[in-house]
């Protein structure tokens, strides 16, 4: 026996919400992935055979409770997107499927003309479409401004019909079945004869459909980049021919057949060839240290050493190094400043007279300016100063 309608879809979104918070990557999530698509197409082909839309009615003509059903694309789309792919192929085709819905989805509002034209402009408008930041912020501002109204708006709607006006902890799935009847047949009849329950109902339905409109381009423009992305990703190489394929032990045979000695294996780190296969599987044996014992010492007292290079001589040591190098002036200071020069210290030696040292500083003295008379004689004074003359 066929569930009604109601309870069909309502069956589907109760197991696309627990999908929705299970990772992706779970059997048990592809399995109520499954099970809502299989619900999904079913549904779809019910309300085909009913003629519930067409496109020669108007919203007026399609009755409060049937205006739930709008929603199928949208929520086959996004269970599409949940669907374990692992192949490119598979992924493109996938993704071309949930952007077909997604504007099946928005076709069926723009023809019921359920979404006001203001909207329709803001929300088919890209931000990646213009380069300025500017620009891009004020619209996405506006954007999320009008989905901020929207939801304003479901939360003053729910709480008139008597639910929990905050419905930010609940799915997707979650909100779209809190607009099928909850109740038994009669008292669903009786909801739909109050007029006052069937307006706000109404009301509500067109407001979330709204708000969906917005979430469904965002996917597109999601959609697009991605297309964009998997078309423009290189073709998988071809696959390589397994050691069980007969083709590749025919024609190894026919090539060793005219060889005379096999080629010596090349490569790796010590060149007689790779040390693993593709696998990760050992081909020959290898040491990963030095078979050596000293080697195996050296390398293990290497493990526990400071990150630093540690100094090899003390500062005493060092100084005395570059004062035998000849790298530390010394003097200076107030002693220097108190020490006779050579030239004045040459002229109180020659003072002492009646010595032997007495005469040869006095000689050396005489030497010494008569070099200096010499100097003057030929060298006028300013003669060197070539390059800063005063």
């Amino acid at each position: 026996m066929d569930l009604p309608l109601p309870a069909l879809f309502a069956r589907a979104l109760t197991a696309a919400s627990k999908a929705s918070n299970l990772p992706t990557i779970q059997d048990e999530t592809q399995d109520l992935v499954q099970s809502v698509l299989a619900d999904l197409d079913t549904l779809t082909s019910r309300i085909r055979a009913l003629s519930l839309f067409s496109p020669n009615e108007t919203l007026e003509d399609i009755s409060t409770k049937d205006l739930v059903y709008l929603f199928v694309p949208f929520v086959a789309a996004e269970m599409r997107n949940r669907i374990r792919i692992l192949e490119i192929t598979e992924r493109l085709g996938n993704v071309r499927r949930v952007e077909s819905l997604l504007r099946a989805f928005l076709t069926m509002l723009e023809t019921y003309e359920i979404v006001p034209e203001s909207e329709k402009t803001l929300h088919g408008k890209q931000a990646t479409s213009t380069n300025d930041p500017a620009k891009r912020r004020e619209l996405k501002l506006n954007q999320w401004k009008k989905e901020k109204e929207l939801k304003t708006r479901i939360e003053v709607l729910r709480k008139r019909r008597g639910q929990s006006p905050d419905f930010s902890t609940e799915t997707d799935f979650d909100q779209i079945a809190s607009l099928l009847p909850s109740g038994t047949e009669e008292e669903t009849q009786a909801d739909n004869t109050d007029s006052s329950t069937d307006e706000i109902l109404r009301e509500t339905s067109l407001v979330l459909l709204r708000l969906y409109f917005a979430r469904a381009q965002n996917e597109l423009n999601s959609i697009e980049q991605e297309l964009e992305l998997l078309r423009s990703m290189p073709p998988p190489p071809p696959p390589q021919p397994t050691s069980n394929d007969p083709r590749l032990g025919k024609a190894k045979e026919q090539d060793d057949m005219w060889k005379l000695d096999a080629p010596l294996p090349t490569g790796g780190p010590d060149g007689k060839g790779p040390l693993l296969d593709r696998s990760g599987k050992p081909l020959r044996p290898f040491t990963i240290l030095p078979a050596g014992a000293s080697d195996r010492a050296r390398f293990q007292a290497q493990v526990f050493q400071p990150d630093h290079r540690l100094p090899t001589m003390t500062i005493d040591e060092y100084l005395e190094i570059e004062g035998q190098r000849g790298n530390i002036i010394s003097g200076g200071g107030p002693q220097s400043e108190a020490k006779l020069t050579t030239s004045e210290q040459l002229a109180l030696d020659s003072e002492m007279d009646g010595t032997l040292f007495g005469e040869e500083k006095a000689e050396e003295k005489r030497q010494k300016d008569e070099t200096w008379a010499q100097y003057t004689d030929t060298h006028p004074k300013g003669a060197g100063n070539t390059m800063n003359r005063g």
